[in-house]
């Protein structure tokens, strides 16, 4: 296997081939943990970069498409076996570039294995279905055709999981892919690679081509010859990106933004609602899109919410997520930890109360990294910008309401849905928010975060384009349905 670095400089995967950005640049990858950790340097790409990757996929598309689906999903299993032998690896550079913990980008590379294995069971299930045709002569029925070459685009907070259940059906379903990975997390994007390299795809099936949002994302968003855009990130650059494929005709999938809210109710399980809170908010340092943000209490047991609440994240450890012991990490970015602090100080001008955080943590360990306390604030109203605006990071703003009708108007004030959670013991409660509330997964019982992979993941209003991914849903985007008249 033709090793993808050389003193620790990450090349495109072209072809199958790693080769050089004709730029000669290249991009350093830091550890947010640690400042003056550098995890490698990946290529400062251009379109002439894009422009071979993009035709080396064209190309490979063309026979990858005539194979079985038994035939791609083999190639899957033998990724998803490579990668299991080298989660440890994945894992730590993960935790390197990203800074979430050891113990949950080990539960992420698995979840990718996962994926992998699962998509390539879809090979074997069925694509179509039969038609009654009003000639009794005639036979007719469905099947679904791949788009071609689709561009997959991903964000830093999960550098395994998201590319893997985006490239996955994408190739089980007879497209071929070029992936640009965030830079900052593009060293393990690369390794991810290898692993497909290594369970020997043939060249071209998937490349890998990395650099800025504005050359290479905003490249695959206006490349003619590719027919299918995946992308999760920030709702500005999403809606860019759509409006660039609808331009051109290309079929595009966003994932964007979330605020997502939880309600808890005054006859719900205190510590169980709670443990949720926090693990919905302040895991991964609370970057994630169905990360808990907003949390909505009946006014009957705020106080004692409230106390639970604090009590539980002062036991929080915070630090590198390679060591032992460590609950939280740092955020994954210097852009990252001010955007958290400007809403601190949002929150405050706006007469909110700082009830916890909100600040760097004292202590040398902490002087090069990109810290910051779990954050709680409270008198929080619904027109503030904290209840309204996506802050990505360990923030959470406590809403008092007196009946569950109010938390459900207060939930669904915001221009996002894509994830919400109740804790009640009320079935008229749980009935209530599964129908009116405004997001595209809801969870009763249960934290904000997280959706198993086999279940459809989406959201409503401005956090999506309305399509869905993983699980079976995910071929509606990755191709397109035929219909077959025959008559003999």
């Amino acid at each position: 296997m033709t090793v993808s670095t050389k003193d620790n400089v990450y090349s495109n995967f072209v072809g199958g081939q790693w080769v050089e950005s004709s730029s000669g640049d290249v991009i350093k990858s830091i550890n947010p943990a640690n400042t003056n950790d550098i995890v490698g340097y990946v290529q400062n790409s251009t379109k002439e970069d894009l422009n071979s990757a993009v035709a080396s996929a064209k190309k490979a598309q063309i026979q990858w498409k005539k194979l079985s689906g038994a035939e791609r999903g083999q190639y899957l299993y033998n990724v998803a076996n490579v990668m299991e032998k080298r989660l440890d690896e994945i894992a730590e550079c993960a935790t390197r570039e990203m800074g979430k913990t050891l113990a949950e980008t080990k539960g992420e590379t698995s979840r990718g294995i996962a994926i992998l294995r699962y998509y390539a069971g879809e090979g074997m299930r069925k694509v179509g279905d039969v038609i009654p045709s009003t000639d009794q002569e005639a036979l007719m029925f469905t099947t679904r055709t791949p788009l071609g070459v689709v561009g997959v685009i991903t964000p830093w907070n999960f550098p395994i999981a998201i590319p893997i259940w985006k490239v996955a059906p994408a190739l089980i379903y007879g497209n071929t892919v070029v992936i640009k990975p965030a830079t900052d997390t593009a060293v393990t994007c690369a390794k991810i690679v290898e692993c497909f390299e290594e369970a020997g795809l043939p060249a071209g099936v998937i490349n890998i081509v990395t650099g800025s949002g504005s050359v290479i994302g905003q490249g695959i968003a206006d490349h003619p010859d590719i027919n299918g855009i995946t992308f999760t990130g920030s709702n500005g650059i999403g809606k860019q990106i759509g409006q660039s494929a609808l331009k051109r005709g290309a079929k595009y999938q966003l994932e964007m933004g979330g605020k997502n809210p939880v309600i808890v109710a005054a006859d719900a399980d205190l510590d169980l609602a709670v443990e949720a809170t926090i693990a919905g908010a302040f895991r991964s340092t609370g970057q994630k899109c169905t990360a808990t943000s907003r949390v909505i209490i009946e006014s009957d047991v705020y106080d004692a919410f409230k106390e639970k609440l604090l009590a539980k994240t002062e036991e929080i450890t915070i630090g590198n997520g390679l060591k032992d012991g460590i609950w939280m990490g740092p955020c994954a970015n210097k852009n990252q930890l001010q955007t958290v602090f400007t809403y601190v100080q949002k929150g405050l001008d706006e007469g909110a109360s700082l009830v916890f955080g909100g600040e760097q943590p004292n202590g040398n360990e902490y002087e090069n990294g990109f810290y910051i306390q779990p954050t709680i604030f409270e008198n929080v109203t619904s027109n503030m910008a904290i209840a309204q605006e996506e802050v990505f990071g360990p923030f959470i703003a406590l809403i008092k309401v007196d009946s569950i009708k109010e938390g459900l108007e207060v939930a669904n004030d915001v221009q996002y849905g894509l994830s919400a959670s109740i804790f009640t013991t009320n079935i008229g409660h749980m009935l209530s928010f599964i129908n009116e509330m405004d997001a595209g997964l809801v969870r009763i019982n249960a934290e904000s975060a997280g959706v198993e992979l086999q279940a459809p993941f989406g959201g409503m209003k401005q956090s999506s384009s309305h399509s869905r991914e993983q699980g079976e849903a995910a071929k509606e985007f990755f191709t397109s349905i035929k219909t077959v008249f025959v008559k003999g």
